[in-house]
């Protein structure tokens, strides 16, 4: 899924944000080389094949969505035997390449041992790597998300070797401590000395919100593979200038980016993805179009969000964004 040897661009797992629908108008913008999934939570049990189906319905399409997407499915949980089962059980059921959480710093995933809890631990991290990578083919890829440390930033070295050592083929690597959450400041440099330390292609994340931001993680880094969360969806048009200058196809004319973003087309095309889907609750996808217009106000250009924050439905919300235009 991800090749050392050419650039990639990963729409990155954000929970209860990049869910299907939205992976699926990612994929139908065409910046992006593959999709990480919302982690599935592997906790006292594997979870049932319906619950793999609902999470991750691309499992019945090749593990790609609709636009042609490929689909890596992520999974969190300390269980060294149980995750190692539960991905024997994603690849049953379709999946080609799997992904393990180190990473989520959520208070209530970290105090049920998952997520960034496991930083503290890096021998537990080689063991849960191990026992993953040996239950699946040697064609199935594992990957590793990794935060710099729980709570300092050169613990990256002793757990990104220990993932490296149960076999992951890549590692993806946000810029940042547990503790710190998202808060500033950005640490992209640490990102390289793991690349130039292991030799294992390194996907740099955080904190890339514009073109500038992304060359400056490029040239501290040296890395050719990038992860966009947040800020691709702040600025939809921030994936395809990225893509362009790693030389990616996409499907944005070259003169296009410096266009306004057509926030109603954007909208839309998540409210058809999610009929598509059957999740079309109105009182929780107005939510998700108020949560995504609200990254773009907060970290994009997006102006009017004070015309549609107070609105109840998915027509009140597109009638406040047309009249505001």
């Amino acid at each position: 899924m991800l090749n050392a040897d050419k650039s990639a661009l990963v729409l990155a797992p954000m929970e209860g944000v990049t869910d299907a629908p939205m992976r699926a108008v990612q994929g139908g913008a065409g910046a992006f080389t593959f999709a990480v999934t919302e982690f599935l939570r592997v906790s006292h049990s594997v979870p049932p094949r319906h619950v793999f189906r609902d999470h991750v319905p691309e499992l019945d399409t090749n593990a790609t969505t609709l636009t042609g997407l490929p689909v890596q499915v992520q999974l969190l949980g300390g269980d060294a035997g149980l995750m190692a089962e539960s991905a024997v059980r994603a690849h049953e059921l379709g999946a080609t390449a799997i992904d393990i959480n180190f990473g989520c710093p959520a208070p209530t995933v970290n105090r049920h041992d998952g997520g960034a809890a496991l930083l503290r631990h890096p021998k537990r991290i080689r063991e849960i790597v191990t026992a993953v990578r040996a239950a699946l083919p040697r064609a199935v890829p594992v990957s590793a998300k990794l935060r710099l440390g729980w709570d300092g930033i050169d613990a990256i070295h002793e757990n990104a070797t220990m993932a490296a050592e149960g076999g992951a083929a890549w590692l993806t690597i946000h810029g940042r401590t547990r503790v710190a959450g998202y808060a500033p400041p950005i640490h992209w440099e640490p990102i390289g000395k793991v690349r130039e330390q292991l030799k294992l292609p390194v996907v740099a994340n955080g904190d890339i919100w514009t073109l500038d931001d992304f060359r400056r993680c490029r040239d501290a880094t040296g890395c050719r593979h990038f992860m966009l969360g947040r800020g691709a969806l702040a600025d939809p048009r921030l994936a395809h200038r990225v893509a362009a200058e790693l030389g990616l196809p996409s499907r944005l004319e070259s003169a296009e980016p410096e266009m306004p973003v057509d926030w109603s087309t954007q909208l839309r095309a998540l409210v058809t993805w999610s009929r598509q889907f059957d999740m079309m609750q109105s009182d929780k996808n107005v939510s998700r179009l108020k949560q995504w217009l609200r990254l773009a106000s907060q970290f994009g250009s997006f102006t009017r969000f004070d015309a549609v924050k107070r609105t109840g439905s998915v027509e009140e919300l597109f009638a406040a964004l047309d009249g505001a235009n």
